[in-house]
Protein backbone atom coordinates (compact mmCIF):
# COMPACT_ATOMS: atom_id res chain seq x y z
CA UNK A 1 0.00 0.00 0.00
CA UNK A 2 1.88 3.38 -0.37
CA UNK A 3 0.35 7.26 -0.75
CA UNK A 4 -0.13 8.82 -4.00
CA UNK A 5 2.69 10.74 -4.80
CA UNK A 6 3.95 13.28 -8.08
CA UNK A 7 2.62 11.22 -10.84
CA UNK A 8 2.64 11.68 -14.69
CA UNK A 9 -1.26 13.20 -15.00
CA UNK A 10 -1.27 11.64 -18.47
CA UNK A 11 0.27 8.15 -17.54
CA UNK A 12 -2.17 7.71 -14.96
CA UNK A 13 -5.19 8.62 -16.95
CA UNK A 14 -4.14 6.14 -20.04
CA UNK A 15 -3.09 3.37 -17.78
CA UNK A 16 -6.92 4.06 -16.48
CA UNK A 17 -8.39 4.26 -19.91
CA UNK A 18 -6.66 0.67 -20.57
CA UNK A 19 -8.25 -0.58 -17.72
CA UNK A 20 -11.16 0.71 -18.42
CA UNK A 21 -11.15 -1.14 -21.45
CA UNK A 22 -10.28 -4.10 -20.28
CA UNK A 23 -12.93 -4.37 -17.10
CA UNK A 24 -15.86 -2.50 -17.65
CA UNK A 25 -15.95 -1.29 -21.31
CA UNK A 26 -15.29 -4.09 -23.51
CA UNK A 27 -17.19 -7.21 -21.60
CA UNK A 28 -20.26 -4.50 -21.40
CA UNK A 29 -20.17 -3.87 -25.39
CA UNK A 30 -19.49 -7.21 -26.20
CA UNK A 31 -22.18 -8.82 -24.06
CA UNK A 32 -24.68 -6.18 -25.55
CA UNK A 33 -23.63 -6.83 -28.81
CA UNK A 34 -24.18 -10.64 -28.43
CA UNK A 35 -27.28 -10.29 -27.39
CA UNK A 36 -28.47 -8.29 -30.74
CA UNK A 37 -30.66 -10.38 -32.90
CA UNK A 38 -29.09 -11.57 -36.26
CA UNK A 39 -30.32 -9.38 -38.57
CA UNK A 40 -30.81 -6.13 -36.81
CA UNK A 41 -27.99 -3.73 -37.57
CA UNK A 42 -25.54 -6.14 -38.45
CA UNK A 43 -23.45 -3.90 -40.25
CA UNK A 44 -22.55 -2.17 -36.83
CA UNK A 45 -22.26 -4.70 -34.11
CA UNK A 46 -20.96 -7.73 -35.92
CA UNK A 47 -17.49 -5.56 -36.84
CA UNK A 48 -17.51 -3.89 -33.23
CA UNK A 49 -18.15 -7.30 -31.46
CA UNK A 50 -14.92 -8.35 -33.78
CA UNK A 51 -13.05 -5.40 -32.18
CA UNK A 52 -13.47 -6.55 -28.71
CA UNK A 53 -12.22 -10.09 -29.36
CA UNK A 54 -8.68 -11.71 -29.95
CA UNK A 55 -7.38 -11.51 -33.66
CA UNK A 56 -7.16 -15.99 -34.13
CA UNK A 57 -3.78 -15.60 -35.49
CA UNK A 58 -2.77 -12.96 -37.95
CA UNK A 59 -3.41 -9.31 -37.16
CA UNK A 60 -4.02 -6.68 -34.85
CA UNK A 61 -7.17 -5.76 -32.89
CA UNK A 62 -8.08 -3.03 -30.51
CA UNK A 63 -8.38 -5.95 -27.67
CA UNK A 64 -5.31 -7.32 -28.38
CA UNK A 65 -3.46 -4.26 -28.00
CA UNK A 66 -4.64 -4.45 -24.14
CA UNK A 67 -1.45 -6.85 -23.13
CA UNK A 68 1.28 -4.71 -24.76
CA UNK A 69 -0.04 -1.49 -23.65
CA UNK A 70 -0.55 -2.60 -20.20
CA UNK A 71 3.42 -4.03 -20.42
CA UNK A 72 4.33 -0.52 -21.92
CA UNK A 73 3.09 1.67 -19.37
CA UNK A 74 4.73 -0.41 -16.37
CA UNK A 75 8.18 0.08 -17.56
CA UNK A 76 7.31 4.39 -18.91
CA UNK A 77 6.42 4.78 -14.55
CA UNK A 78 10.04 3.26 -14.41
CA UNK A 79 12.09 7.23 -14.77
CA UNK A 80 9.87 8.48 -12.60
CA UNK A 81 8.94 5.89 -9.45
CA UNK A 82 13.37 4.45 -9.70
CA UNK A 83 14.91 8.00 -10.72
CA UNK A 84 15.91 8.58 -6.72
CA UNK A 85 17.45 5.27 -6.71
CA UNK A 86 19.74 5.70 -9.51
CA UNK A 87 20.53 9.34 -8.54
CA UNK A 88 21.77 8.17 -4.86
CA UNK A 89 23.26 5.40 -6.88
CA UNK A 90 21.81 3.03 -4.00
CA UNK A 91 21.93 0.18 -6.11
CA UNK A 92 21.23 -2.82 -3.64
CA UNK A 93 18.08 -0.77 -2.22
CA UNK A 94 17.20 -0.75 -5.92
CA UNK A 95 17.77 -4.32 -6.96
CA UNK A 96 16.25 -5.61 -3.46
CA UNK A 97 12.68 -3.04 -5.18
CA UNK A 98 12.81 -4.52 -8.66
CA UNK A 99 13.53 -8.00 -7.53
CA UNK A 100 10.44 -7.45 -4.72
CA UNK A 101 7.89 -6.29 -7.43
CA UNK A 102 9.34 -9.05 -10.09
CA UNK A 103 8.49 -11.97 -8.12
CA UNK A 104 5.38 -10.63 -6.77
CA UNK A 105 4.28 -10.25 -10.36
CA UNK A 106 5.03 -13.96 -11.39
CA UNK A 107 3.62 -15.30 -8.03
CA UNK A 108 0.20 -12.84 -8.41
CA UNK A 109 0.00 -13.77 -12.05
CA UNK A 110 0.44 -17.79 -11.13
CA UNK A 111 -2.60 -17.51 -8.60
CA UNK A 112 -4.56 -15.55 -11.17
CA UNK A 113 -4.17 -18.17 -14.14
CA UNK A 114 -5.62 -21.41 -11.72
CA UNK A 115 -2.79 -22.93 -11.13
CA UNK A 116 -3.09 -22.65 -7.30
CA UNK A 117 -6.83 -21.99 -6.97
CA UNK A 118 -7.79 -25.41 -8.42
CA UNK A 119 -5.99 -27.44 -5.93
CA UNK A 120 -5.10 -29.63 -8.78
CA UNK A 121 -1.74 -30.33 -9.27
CA UNK A 122 -2.75 -31.17 -12.88
CA UNK A 123 -2.92 -27.44 -13.51
CA UNK A 124 0.12 -26.31 -12.24
CA UNK A 125 1.02 -23.96 -15.48
CA UNK A 126 4.36 -22.50 -14.83
CA UNK A 127 4.82 -19.34 -17.02
CA UNK A 128 1.54 -18.24 -19.25
CA UNK A 129 0.25 -14.82 -17.54
CA UNK A 130 -0.34 -11.35 -18.61
CA UNK A 131 1.75 -10.37 -15.13
CA UNK A 132 4.26 -12.69 -15.60
CA UNK A 133 5.26 -11.29 -19.43
CA UNK A 134 5.11 -7.95 -17.80
CA UNK A 135 7.64 -8.99 -14.76
CA UNK A 136 10.11 -10.22 -17.46
CA UNK A 137 9.81 -7.11 -19.29
CA UNK A 138 10.06 -4.88 -16.19
CA UNK A 139 12.99 -6.97 -15.31
CA UNK A 140 14.75 -5.97 -18.39
CA UNK A 141 14.04 -2.21 -18.49
CA UNK A 142 14.50 -1.73 -14.87
CA UNK A 143 18.24 -3.29 -15.23
CA UNK A 144 18.89 -1.77 -18.43
CA UNK A 145 17.45 1.67 -16.98
CA UNK A 146 19.94 1.57 -13.88
CA UNK A 147 23.23 0.19 -15.67
CA UNK A 148 22.97 1.57 -18.93
CA UNK A 149 22.84 4.64 -21.19
CA UNK A 150 20.12 5.25 -23.67
CA UNK A 151 21.67 4.72 -26.67
CA UNK A 152 22.91 1.13 -25.30
CA UNK A 153 18.75 0.56 -24.10
CA UNK A 154 18.36 1.52 -28.00
CA UNK A 155 20.68 -0.46 -29.50
CA UNK A 156 19.54 -3.36 -26.99
CA UNK A 157 15.92 -2.74 -28.27
CA UNK A 158 17.04 -3.51 -31.73
CA UNK A 159 19.09 -6.69 -31.02
CA UNK A 160 16.08 -8.33 -29.26
CA UNK A 161 14.06 -7.85 -32.04
CA UNK A 162 16.38 -9.36 -34.10
CA UNK A 163 17.03 -11.98 -32.15
CA UNK A 164 13.49 -12.94 -31.90
CA UNK A 165 13.48 -12.66 -35.84
CA UNK A 166 16.80 -14.25 -36.46
CA UNK A 167 15.57 -17.26 -34.38
CA UNK A 168 11.96 -17.53 -35.96
CA UNK A 169 13.44 -18.13 -39.25
CA UNK A 170 16.74 -19.57 -39.40
CA UNK A 171 16.31 -21.63 -36.54
CA UNK A 172 14.52 -25.49 -37.61
CA UNK A 173 13.56 -28.45 -35.40
CA UNK A 174 11.74 -31.31 -35.59
CA UNK A 175 9.58 -29.51 -38.34
CA UNK A 176 9.31 -26.11 -36.54
CA UNK A 177 10.43 -23.18 -37.51
CA UNK A 178 12.46 -22.22 -40.21
CA UNK A 179 10.77 -18.96 -41.30
CA UNK A 180 7.16 -21.16 -40.32
CA UNK A 181 4.73 -18.22 -38.54
CA UNK A 182 1.43 -21.20 -38.30
CA UNK A 183 0.19 -21.91 -34.80
CA UNK A 184 1.47 -25.31 -34.91
CA UNK A 185 4.82 -25.25 -36.36
CA UNK A 186 6.75 -22.07 -34.93
CA UNK A 187 9.71 -22.47 -33.50
CA UNK A 188 8.10 -20.58 -30.50
CA UNK A 189 6.09 -23.15 -30.00
CA UNK A 190 8.52 -25.82 -30.36
CA UNK A 191 10.55 -23.94 -27.31
CA UNK A 192 7.61 -23.81 -25.10
CA UNK A 193 6.59 -27.45 -25.40
CA UNK A 194 9.74 -28.65 -24.84
CA UNK A 195 11.03 -26.26 -22.13
CA UNK A 196 8.12 -26.31 -20.05
CA UNK A 197 6.31 -29.56 -21.19
CA UNK A 198 3.00 -30.85 -19.37
CA UNK A 199 3.25 -27.39 -17.30
CA UNK A 200 2.39 -25.36 -19.98
CA UNK A 201 -0.74 -23.72 -20.38
CA UNK A 202 -3.75 -26.69 -21.41
CA UNK A 203 -1.13 -29.74 -21.36
CA UNK A 204 -2.12 -32.92 -20.34
CA UNK A 205 0.14 -35.89 -18.81
CA UNK A 206 -1.37 -39.11 -20.73
CA UNK A 207 -1.26 -42.48 -18.42
CA UNK A 208 1.82 -43.48 -20.83
CA UNK A 209 4.01 -40.43 -19.65
CA UNK A 210 3.35 -38.74 -23.24
CA UNK A 211 2.27 -35.13 -23.01
CA UNK A 212 -0.59 -33.78 -24.89
CA UNK A 213 -0.96 -30.74 -25.87
CA UNK A 214 -4.43 -28.15 -26.47
CA UNK A 215 -4.51 -27.48 -30.03
CA UNK A 216 -6.42 -24.29 -28.78
CA UNK A 217 -3.47 -23.15 -27.06
CA UNK A 218 -1.51 -21.29 -29.36
CA UNK A 219 0.36 -18.42 -27.08
CA UNK A 220 4.07 -18.54 -26.70
CA UNK A 221 6.24 -17.59 -23.71
CA UNK A 222 9.60 -18.26 -23.60
CA UNK A 223 10.82 -17.22 -27.01
CA UNK A 224 8.48 -14.46 -27.06
CA UNK A 225 10.22 -12.79 -23.63
CA UNK A 226 12.65 -11.22 -25.85
CA UNK A 227 10.18 -9.35 -27.28
CA UNK A 228 8.22 -8.22 -23.57
CA UNK A 229 11.87 -7.05 -23.06
CA UNK A 230 11.23 -4.82 -25.87
CA UNK A 231 7.82 -3.85 -25.53
CA UNK A 232 9.20 -2.76 -22.11
CA UNK A 233 12.44 -1.02 -23.61
CA UNK A 234 9.93 1.22 -25.65
CA UNK A 235 7.88 2.32 -22.27
CA UNK A 236 10.94 3.04 -20.99
CA UNK A 237 11.88 5.45 -24.13
CA UNK A 238 8.90 7.28 -23.48
CA UNK A 239 8.85 7.21 -19.58
CA UNK A 240 12.54 8.81 -20.18
CA UNK A 241 11.09 11.40 -22.70
CA UNK A 242 8.47 12.53 -20.62
CA UNK A 243 10.33 12.72 -17.66
CA UNK A 244 13.09 14.90 -19.01
CA UNK A 245 13.76 17.99 -18.25
CA UNK A 246 15.85 19.12 -21.07
CA UNK A 247 12.78 18.99 -23.59
CA UNK A 248 10.10 21.45 -23.71
CA UNK A 249 5.62 19.62 -22.94
CA UNK A 250 5.49 20.68 -26.82
CA UNK A 251 8.80 18.99 -27.81
CA UNK A 252 7.95 15.93 -25.54
CA UNK A 253 4.49 15.45 -27.13
CA UNK A 254 6.03 15.86 -30.78
CA UNK A 255 9.00 13.23 -29.96
CA UNK A 256 6.15 10.91 -28.76
CA UNK A 257 4.52 11.36 -31.85
CA UNK A 258 6.86 11.05 -34.18
CA UNK A 259 7.87 7.62 -32.54
CA UNK A 260 4.53 6.12 -32.59
CA UNK A 261 4.49 7.01 -36.02
CA UNK A 262 7.94 5.61 -37.07
CA UNK A 263 6.83 2.39 -35.03
CA UNK A 264 3.85 1.79 -36.76
CA UNK A 265 5.37 2.45 -40.17
CA UNK A 266 8.04 -0.22 -39.42
CA UNK A 267 5.83 -2.59 -38.09
CA UNK A 268 3.09 -3.08 -40.76
CA UNK A 269 6.44 -2.42 -43.15
CA UNK A 270 8.22 -5.68 -41.11
CA UNK A 271 4.78 -7.54 -41.53
CA UNK A 272 5.20 -8.14 -45.34
CA UNK A 273 7.71 -10.37 -44.45
CA UNK A 274 7.26 -11.37 -40.30
CA UNK A 275 3.40 -11.14 -39.84
CA UNK A 276 2.16 -9.17 -37.11
CA UNK A 277 1.12 -11.95 -34.63
CA UNK A 278 0.26 -11.08 -31.01
CA UNK A 279 0.12 -14.80 -29.60
CA UNK A 280 3.39 -15.20 -30.57
CA UNK A 281 4.64 -11.51 -30.06
CA UNK A 282 6.06 -11.10 -33.32
CA UNK A 283 8.95 -8.59 -33.69
CA UNK A 284 7.24 -6.97 -36.10
CA UNK A 285 3.82 -6.94 -33.50
CA UNK A 286 6.30 -5.36 -31.01
CA UNK A 287 6.47 -2.61 -33.14
CA UNK A 288 3.16 -2.29 -34.42
CA UNK A 289 1.81 -2.73 -30.28
CA UNK A 290 4.35 -0.48 -29.35
CA UNK A 291 3.89 2.07 -32.26
CA UNK A 292 0.21 2.61 -31.14
CA UNK A 293 1.11 2.78 -27.26
CA UNK A 294 3.10 5.83 -28.56
CA UNK A 295 0.57 7.18 -30.46
CA UNK A 296 -2.15 6.72 -27.09
CA UNK A 297 0.40 8.23 -24.99
CA UNK A 298 1.20 11.72 -27.27
CA UNK A 299 -2.67 12.26 -27.38
CA UNK A 300 -3.25 11.43 -23.70
CA UNK A 301 0.02 14.08 -22.62
CA UNK A 302 -1.18 16.45 -25.13
CA UNK A 303 -4.86 16.60 -23.70
CA UNK A 304 -3.74 15.94 -19.92
CA UNK A 305 -0.19 17.56 -19.44
CA UNK A 306 0.39 20.13 -22.28
CA UNK A 307 -3.19 21.38 -22.84
CA UNK A 308 -4.08 20.64 -19.19
CA UNK A 309 -7.56 19.77 -19.48
CA UNK A 310 -9.60 17.37 -16.69
CA UNK A 311 -12.14 16.12 -18.91
CA UNK A 312 -12.95 12.36 -17.74
CA UNK A 313 -9.89 12.61 -15.66
CA UNK A 314 -11.17 11.39 -12.21
CA UNK A 315 -12.88 8.92 -13.82
CA UNK A 316 -9.69 7.36 -15.84
CA UNK A 317 -7.32 7.63 -12.77
CA UNK A 318 -9.82 6.14 -10.59
CA UNK A 319 -9.10 2.60 -12.42
CA UNK A 320 -4.90 4.46 -12.98
CA UNK A 321 -3.88 4.23 -9.60
CA UNK A 322 -5.34 0.65 -8.87
CA UNK A 323 -4.90 -0.79 -12.03
CA UNK A 324 -3.47 -4.20 -10.56
CA UNK A 325 -6.19 -4.51 -8.24
CA UNK A 326 -8.37 -3.73 -10.80
CA UNK A 327 -6.90 -6.37 -13.61
CA UNK A 328 -6.97 -9.07 -10.44
CA UNK A 329 -10.36 -8.19 -9.99
CA UNK A 330 -11.61 -8.59 -13.04
CA UNK A 331 -9.69 -12.42 -13.36
CA UNK A 332 -9.95 -13.64 -10.32
CA UNK A 333 -13.92 -12.80 -8.84
CA UNK A 334 -16.55 -12.99 -10.26
CA UNK A 335 -18.98 -10.05 -9.20
CA UNK A 336 -21.49 -11.20 -11.78
CA UNK A 337 -23.03 -12.73 -9.12
CA UNK A 338 -24.43 -9.82 -7.41
CA UNK A 339 -26.56 -8.89 -9.78
CA UNK A 340 -28.16 -12.28 -10.20
CA UNK A 341 -28.89 -12.01 -7.21
CA UNK A 342 -30.99 -8.55 -7.42
CA UNK A 343 -32.35 -9.03 -10.90
CA UNK A 344 -32.45 -12.94 -11.58
CA UNK A 345 -35.89 -12.65 -12.58
CA UNK A 346 -35.44 -10.16 -15.33
CA UNK A 347 -33.82 -13.53 -17.06
CA UNK A 348 -37.20 -14.79 -18.66
CA UNK A 349 -37.69 -11.14 -19.84
CA UNK A 350 -34.61 -10.08 -21.79
CA UNK A 351 -33.26 -13.51 -22.62
CA UNK A 352 -29.63 -12.87 -24.66
CA UNK A 353 -29.74 -9.89 -23.00
CA UNK A 354 -29.27 -11.08 -19.10
CA UNK A 355 -25.26 -11.64 -19.44
CA UNK A 356 -25.13 -7.86 -20.36
CA UNK A 357 -26.83 -6.86 -17.58
CA UNK A 358 -23.90 -8.92 -15.48
CA UNK A 359 -21.50 -7.69 -17.40
CA UNK A 360 -22.35 -4.00 -16.66
CA UNK A 361 -23.26 -5.00 -12.59
CA UNK A 362 -19.81 -6.88 -12.56
CA UNK A 363 -17.97 -3.26 -14.25
CA UNK A 364 -20.51 -1.44 -11.73
CA UNK A 365 -19.08 -3.46 -8.49
CA UNK A 366 -15.36 -3.45 -9.39
CA UNK A 367 -15.53 0.84 -10.37
CA UNK A 368 -16.98 1.18 -6.85
CA UNK A 369 -14.34 -0.49 -5.37
CA UNK A 370 -11.88 1.11 -6.91
CA UNK A 371 -13.30 4.31 -6.19
CA UNK A 372 -14.04 3.93 -2.41
CA UNK A 373 -9.96 2.50 -2.63
CA UNK A 374 -9.03 6.20 -4.04
CA UNK A 375 -11.21 8.54 -1.73
CA UNK A 376 -9.25 6.58 1.04
CA UNK A 377 -6.07 7.32 -0.64
CA UNK A 378 -5.06 3.14 -0.81
CA UNK A 379 -3.04 2.67 -3.59
CA UNK A 380 -1.32 -0.99 -4.22
CA UNK A 381 1.58 -0.97 -5.79
CA UNK A 382 4.10 -4.09 -5.78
Amino acid sequence: MAQMQNRLTSLDALRGFNLFFLVAFGPVVLNFCNGVPNGIMDWFFTPLSQLLRHEEWEGLTPWDTIMPLFMFMSCASIPFSMARFRREKDYSAYLRRVSRRVVLLWLLGFIIQGSVRDLNPDRIYVFTNTLQSIAVAYLVASLLFMFSKLRTQIVTFVLLLLAYWGAMEFISVDGFGGGQYGPDNNLAEWIDRVVLGRFRDGAMLQPDGTVAFAPWYTNTWILSSLTFAATGLAGLFCGTICKSASLTPKKKGLWLLGIGVALTVAGWTWNIEMPVIKRIWTSSMCLVAAGYSFLLMALFFWWYDIKGKTTCLEFLRTYGLNSLVAYTLEEMVNFKSIPHSLFYGLEQYIGAFYPFVLALGQAIVIYLILLAMKRLNIFIKV
